[in-house]
């Protein structure tokens, strides 16, 4: 794209008399603006950056005066506090001069984004108007925001140049300013200048150490060879007597490969007075004509050859980064044309609309079901997805789990022979008594209830996971009707939870409330307790154990082994014969009287507790309280895996896809009818406005 040359007036300069021409691009800097006018409302949702150039420096560096006398106008808020509180979009838009215009102010004007089609040719308006917006967004007491304010200005004096003012790095907060105003000052400025597309104009006050300037300080951090910063070199008419800036505009001090320009500004004096920057244009160039050590070096001095070096750069720059900003609009158009294509067409009648609607919500529940039956069309090769993590769920995590649990884990042997002798009470009892049995055995099946609950828990969270994993492409161009479909499926899924875990409660209460003693499970020649009831009865056939026949121990009767034989008295057991061979020899009494003294026992302790040592019976009782209550938890435990599965599948409609249809449709087909009509049109004029918008934007790059 050749380089246009347009003449230009700055007025009040010997250079007004003779026109100055300077390349303008006049084509791509109104391309790249109108690019930013666009990005800047949709947000950060953007992912192109553009070229443009920042304005960067301390607060009181002159940054203010350099955009006044770059477009010639007043039109900025001055003050003694920071005056740029808000990043400040500068476009300077050139404008072929009428010969019928008023020489004054007829043919300038000013435009902001956020007032669209309202034209302002009094500047003094244009400075309320920046005043008021910002004070809107950032508060009227000296706040700072990142929110953006766009300008543009349209004159037959300007070259077309964007420049962002950022707001000056101040050191001390004044007013609602926060105590970290610098650092956030300074996040504000990087944001800008990181990016390689952003040419950076560093402006420094010559009254102060150039080489501690906080502009050229910020530059280097993001562009630390210079390639991109343009320095400005600002009040060179107010150093100290005896010195100049003359090697830091020639780049003997801090290089840079754009260069410097030195610059003189109004005074404040000059600004009370109100001296016109025409006035001040002409000040300057008399003083550098006439000073001994910058009379030559016009070539970077001055606002004129500051106004053509930043033309020149920025369309240099946008060539620069043309090809590969065309290659990324290129390929967001085809997403945008692929998204777009995929919206279709808006329904006529409302009947269509309904109809449209009421597939998009079959769609979505026929996804969700089939994701649940593992029989969605993207099957994953790398992770469990669907139906197949709720079946982990269940056989991995709960049964495992369950199946890990020891049952006799945190009872002891003393705690068994405690709580047997407890039981009997006053006198011993010929049997294991069973109440010992139950209150353990209780206190096991109760352990199983928050695992039971946790399961369905994690069901609910992975059925929530899955309603968002199945939504079509479709349904993501409605945001609020996929909203509503989220509250929907929640609100659904949740009442099916609350009586999920009210029936697992009930199936854990109703085991625990009934220990039934003649279960089958129990009997002998299970298989996962043979080993055991052999070893056992291998101790009960010893004969004569704790004065009791082997006879009934080793089940003589038939090979029925279990509470049987254990808690009641069998049935063929035979007569014992009282004989008096049997009976112990009797021991002759003594006269009480003719002991020599009597036996005191001692008191009982307040806290009694059995012989630290077990006896033969009492390690018998122990060994068949534990088997028996290990075998009656893996029966129990059977049953919860069972039952708890089942309720879960029953009550979270896992197996009723009908019900998740019904529940999802009926509440959204009528709500959203309205909002999808609303939706589609706005989409699609959207998509065709955007498509066309590139399109011509991209015949014009190619142009």
């Amino acid at each position: 794209m050749a380089d246009e040359e347009v003449s230009v007036s700055f007025s009040g300069s010997s250079q007004s008399q003779a026109m100055i021409p300077g390349p303008v691009g006049s084509s791509m800097i109104p391309i790249v603006n109108k690019l930013q006018d666009i990005f800047t409302q949709l947000g950060n949702s953007s992912t192109i950056d553009l070229p443009q150039v920042a304005v960067v420096g301390s607060q009181s560096s002159g940054k203010s005066s350099v955009l006044e006398a770059l477009v010639g106008r007043d039109f900025l808020p001055r003050g003694s506090d920071i005056c740029t509180r808000r990043p400040l979009v500068l476009q300077l838009v050139h404008i072929p001069r009428r010969s019928d215009a008023p020489a004054e102010g007829g043919e300038e004007w000013g435009e902001f984004l956020h007032l669209p089609g309202k034209r302002f040719y009094n500047f003094s308006e244009i400075r309320r108007e920046i005043q008021a917006e910002t004070d809107r967004e950032a508060g009227a007491n000296q706040g700072v925001s990142d929110k953006q304010i766009r300008l543009k200005i349209f004159s037959p004096n300007v070259l077309n140049i964007t420049l962002v003012d950022l707001p000056g790095i101040t050191k001390v907060p004044v007013g609602d300013q926060p105590s970290d105003i610098e650092s956030r000052i300074r996040t504000m400025i990087l944001s800008y200048i990181k990016h390689e597309t952003c040419i950076i104009l560093a402006v420094s006050p010559a009254n102060a150490d150039l080489s501690n300037s906080d502009a050229l300080q910020m530059a280097r951090i993001v562009d630390p060879d210079g390639s991109r910063t343009i320095g400005v070199i600002t009040k060179l008419d107010i150093m100290d007597k005896g010195t100049d800036a003359r090697n830091f505009l020639l780049g003997n001090v801090i290089p840079l490969r754009l260069g410097y320009v030195g610059i003189v500004n109004r005074s404040q004096q000059d600004i009370n007075f109100s001296r016109s920057i025409k006035d001040a244009l002409a000040n300057e160039e008399m003083f550098f004509r006439l000073h001994p050590v910058y009379h030559d070096l016009s070539h970077c001095c001055g606002i004129p050859q500051l106004a053509k070096k930043l033309n020149k750069i920025l369309v240099q720059h946008i060539k620069t980064v043309l090809p590969g900003l065309k290659s990324r609009i290129n390929s967001q158009l085809v997403a945008v044309a692929k998204e777009h294509a995929a919206y279709g067409d808006v329904a006529e009648s409302k009947a269509g609309q309904g109809v449209k609607l009421l597939n998009i919500l079959t769609k979505y529940c026929e996804a969700f079901a089939s994701m649940i039956d593992g029989k969605n069309d993207e099957l994953s090769t790398t992770e469990l997805s669907g139906g197949a993590r709720i079946y982990y769920i269940f056989q991995s995590i709960f049964v495992r789990s369950l199946e890990e649990v020891d049952p006799c884990a945190d009872v002891t042997d003393d705690d068994i022979r405690m709580a047997i002798q407890n039981a009997t009470g006053p006198k011993s009892s010929l049997f294991v008594p069973d109440v010992p049995f139950e209150v353990l055995v209780r206190r096991q099946i109760g352990r199983l209830l928050n695992p039971s609950l946790q399961c369905a828990k994690f069901i609910y969270d992975e059925l929530i996971k899955m309603s968002h994993d199945c939504q079509a492409n479709e349904l993501h161009r409605y945001p609020i009707l996929r909203k509503c479909m989220d509250e929907v499926i929640r609100n659904f899924l949740r009442e099916a939870l609350q009586p999920a875990e009210t029936m697992i409660t009930h199936l854990i209460e109703m085991e625990n409330l009934l220990v039934i003693l003649m279960q089958e499970g129990l009997d002998t020649d299970k298989s996962q307790t043979s080993e055991k009831a052999q070893k056992t009865r291998a101790v009960f056939s010893r004969s004569g154990a704790n004065g009791v026949e082997s006879y009934y121990l080793s089940g003589a009767s038939g090979s029925s082994w279990g509470f049987s034989t254990i808690f009641r008295v069998s049935e063929n057991r035979a007569p014992t014969t009282n004989s008096s061979s049997n009976k112990p020899h009797s021991i002759p009494t003594q006269n009480v009287d003719n002991s020599p003294s009597m036996i005191q026992l001692r008191e009982p302790p307040a806290v009694l507790k059995p012989s630290e040592s077990h006896s033969e019976r009492e390690t018998l009782e122990i060994t068949i309280t534990k088997l028996l209550l290990k075998s009656y938890y893996d029966i129990v435990r059977n049953n919860v895996e069972d039952t708890v599965l089942k309720a879960i599948m029953h009550f979270l409609s896992l197996l009723h896809g009908d019900d998740v249809t019904s529940s999802i449709c009926r509440p959204n087909y009528k709500l959203h009818t309205d909002c999808y009509i609303q939706l589609s049109a706005v989409y699609i004029i959207d998509g065709a406005l955007t498509i066309m918008f590139i399109l011509s934007l991209n015949r014009k790059m190619t142009d």
